[in-house]
């Protein structure tokens, strides 16, 4: 039987259908597109990005209600939400000189990544891990972590966590901690690098008998330094005579991406070498750490210098080009979209 919407039995129908709270499936048009209906590429220039960071400094406080001063990098096209794409969420968060922020702890897992300064602190669980530039720093889901900045700088540094796709799972936990760091003895080594920073060995029965705090779901190692990850890169670039390496931070203990929800890779492209097009189902915010070049994504062009940040959109085709040795920081949802099943990736 056929319905034409200029009967009055279809107009009531639909009448009564919205008064049930029903939608005919027959009127949703692009409920199924032929691909993802992506967001735009898009970027936060730097040059703008850390002035407003640090007039946030002077002006506001840390304080129990809000815990953290950090500027949530919220893209055009997702109606005002504070997330950078559709599953991640990406911000700037800044400390000042003799500045403290409370504990915390939470269901969405956090990744850091510093950008400036020095002599920063994070207590991930009461493990004390040290942060400078370049270092990747991980706090996974539930675990406790504050910040103290001792030091007489500020520090700056990208957070990037899961929250979008948590949130869109209704999974979302909150807890506060004391008002205060709980007293810690710094070391320029956590617990967690004594442990499981050497490559290919891991404490006995780490495997087996996976860290609670975490589910044995997460990278035991807290901390990836910036000279072991530069390090890697050159061996990398080295070997394979290539202009470009793509290395991902793993967990030392089973190859694992660091987080199950979130992937870490570091891109290291030579002087004006160009990494080809290709695109990948997922999103990703990368992040410019060292050098200059331009990024073309889709039809648009973006270019980067040190501390810019841009996003490429699910199913859209990128290429790098460096105008100098440069190195990009890149934070995916793909752990995701691949233990799911929907993995897609091509050369265009």
């Amino acid at each position: 039987m056929r319905f034409h919407d200029e009967d009055p039995d279809v107009d009531a129908l639909y009448g009564d259908l919205s008064a049930a709270e029903l939608q005919p499936l027959w009127r949703q048009a692009g409920l199924l597109p032929r691909s993802p209906r992506t967001i735009a590429p898009h970027v936060w220039p730097w040059k703008t990005v850390r002035p407003l960071a640090e007039r946030a400094g002077e002006l506001v406080g840390i304080e129990r209600g809000g815990d953290r001063r950090v500027l949530a990098l919220s893209h055009p096209d997702l109606g005002g939400k504070p997330f950078a794409t559709p599953t991640l969420w990406a911000g700037i968060q800044y400390l000042n000189a003799h500045e403290s922020a409370p504990p915390h702890r939470h269901s969405p897992a956090a990744l850091r990544f510093v950008m400036e300064g020095s002599g920063v602190w994070t207590l991930v669980n009461g493990d004390p891990v040290l942060m400078e530039p370049g270092d990747l720093v991980l706090t996974p889901s539930y675990n406790w972590h504050g910040h103290d900045n001792p030091g007489d700088r500020p520090m700056v540094w990208f957070d990037g966590l899961d929250l979008p796709m948590i949130q869109s799972l209704d999974a979302v936990f909150f807890e506060e901690g004391p008002d205060e760091l709980e007293p810690y003895a710094a070391s320029r080594q956590s617990r967690s690098e004594a442990s499981y920073a050497t490559a290919g060995l891991v404490p006995s029965g780490a495997i087996s008998s996976p860290d609670t705090r975490t589910h044995g779901l997460a990278s035991p190692l807290l901390a990836y330094r910036w000279s072991a990850t530069a390090a890697a890169l050159e061996r990398s670039l080295d070997a394979a005579g290539s202009d470009y390496a793509l290395m991902r931070y793993t967990d030392p203990a089973t190859g694992a991406d660091v987080m199950p929800t979130l992937r870490a890779e570091i891109l290291r492209v030579r002087g004006a070498g160009r990494v080809p097009a290709h695109r990948k189902v997922g999103s990703s915010v990368v992040l410019a750490h060292h050098g200059s070049g331009t990024s073309l994504i889709g039809d648009v062009e973006v270019s980067w210098t040190p501390g810019d940040i841009f996003v490429v959109p699910s199913w859209t085709a990128v290429s790098h080009r460096a105008e100098e040795d440069s190195d990009l920081f890149v934070l995916s949802d793909s752990p995701v979209i691949e233990k799911v099943g929907l993995g897609r990736q091509e050369l265009v």
